[in-house]
């Protein structure tokens, strides 16, 4: 079991991806800053392959290095809960299995968590890393920024949509105590939730010099080997919109339907009107290029 001293708990899901959870515990190893704890939460998988990739780690890294097994496969927000339970960390982060970091990550995150009290945890600037599995191994086929006009995350935004993955974000491990766990009857998008849960009582801070995390991405990837974006994206709607419902209705039970139906009704009247404007310009478009022609013919 981790010790209390360590101040970075690192929790990797994991399920029959050897893999990448060989490329995930490397990159962890690769870390600049070392006072750490992991804990591999394996969901549901064969114990067989976590267990020799963990035996196979330089005996300092192994060290430092827990897993629980998990029968039945209870799924990743439950799997997530299981390795921050496990930990007593004064920070923590969620490395699943596929993604990575820059080997300044934890430095730069801890860093700045410690000059920033106030902040409830911080993210790194994060890049979208393309790949495709080749023959058991892994190959990059292109990159590009993720949310990379961002300046600031903020509730306002996160409202809208998730601006940030797990991977990049260091928060600290008194948020659970104060805001709860992951919900476990959310099994796709749990991270938002928690984020949303958070950002109503503090601020997150935003590292944005220099890219730390990397979010890998198999477009096309079926199966166990998928990225969850793809593979659970009807899943993903589906809590979006179980979330945001759920708020909707604790607000109407305490201020009424009023301001919901005055809402509704303004959105769709401004949507329809600004389609009719669109409509309009579109026709006085083509009217004056009528007369255009028709002057052209008429020389």
């Amino acid at each position: 079991m981790p010790e209390s001293s360590v101040r970075v708990g690192i929790v990797v899901r994991t399920k029959d991806r050897p893999v990448f959870l060989e490329r995930a515990l490397r990159d962890i190893a690769a870390q600049t800053f070392t006072d750490w704890s992991v804990v591999v939460v394996n969901d549901g998988g064969d114990p067989a392959p976590v267990d020799r990739l963990v035996a196979e780690l330089p005996a300092g890294i192994r060290a430092k290095t827990s897993v629980i097994h998990r029968t039945g496969g209870l799924g990743r927000s439950a799997a997530a809960n299981a390795g921050v339970q496990a930990l007593s960390t004064e920070f923590l982060v969620l490395h699943d299995d596929d993604d990575l970091w820059a080997p300044f990550f934890l430095a730069d995150s801890v860093a700045w968590l410690d000059a920033s009290p106030a902040d409830a945890g911080v993210v790194s600037r994060t890049e979208i890393v393309y790949e495709r599995i080749d023959q058991g191994r892994i190959v990059e086929t292109g990159r590009e920024p993720f949310w990379g006009a961002m300046s600031r995350i903020t509730y306002a935004d996160m409202l809208q949509v998730n601006r940030f993955v797990p991977i990049a974000y260091l928060y600290r491990r008194a948020l659970h105590a104060e805001v709860g766990l992951y919900r476990e009857d959310v099994h796709a998008a749990e991270d938002w939730e928690f984020n949303l849960r958070v950002l109503r009582l503090h601020p997150i801070g935003y590292l944005r010099d220099r890219v730390g995390a990397y979010w890998m991405q198999r477009r096309g990837q079926d199966g166990i080997l998928g990225n969850s974006m793809f593979v659970l994206a009807d899943e993903h709607d589906r809590y979006d919109r179980m979330i945001r419902d759920e708020a909707l209705r604790a607000f109407a039970a305490t201020h009424g339907d009023g301001l919901m139906l005055y809402l509704s009704r303004f959105v769709q009247d401004e949507i329809e009107r600004q389609l009719a404007a669109r409509r309009s310009l579109g026709q006085r478009a083509v009217e004056v290029a009528r007369r255009g022609w028709r002057r052209f013919r008429g020389r």
